[in-house]
């Protein structure tokens, strides 16, 4: 098991917890976290390694679109960078509803 930690510049807190997504083949567990405006922190734990620049990536270009001031866990079992994206926005959808 990996895991790997980013920091990205936000904005503000989304309005509440959340959890979605799920550990298994293929997928992506997400829990969010609201968090003092000003910074998005990510932890990945993943099963997977040597994509550690494709994490990096994915999450950049995420939260250069996203700046959401929340720590998110996430914990991945082969989550594709398309699943990863849409669990994201998904987290950030259900924080606001």
């Amino acid at each position: 098991m990996r895991t790997l930690n980013y920091e990205f510049p936000a904005g503000e807190p989304p309005a509440r917890r959340v959890h979605v997504g799920v550990v298994g083949s293929g997928d992506l567990e997400i829990l969010m976290t609201p968090e003092p405006a000003g910074v998005a922190r990510v932890r990945v734990r993943t099963s997977v390694d040597g994509f550690d620049t494709v994490w990096r990536v994915v999450l950049e270009r995420f939260f250069a679109r996203h700046r959401v001031a929340a720590r998110f866990e996430l914990n991945d079992f082969g989550a594709t960078p398309g699943v990863v994206t849409l669990r994201l926005r998904q987290a950030i959808e259900e924080s606001a509803s």
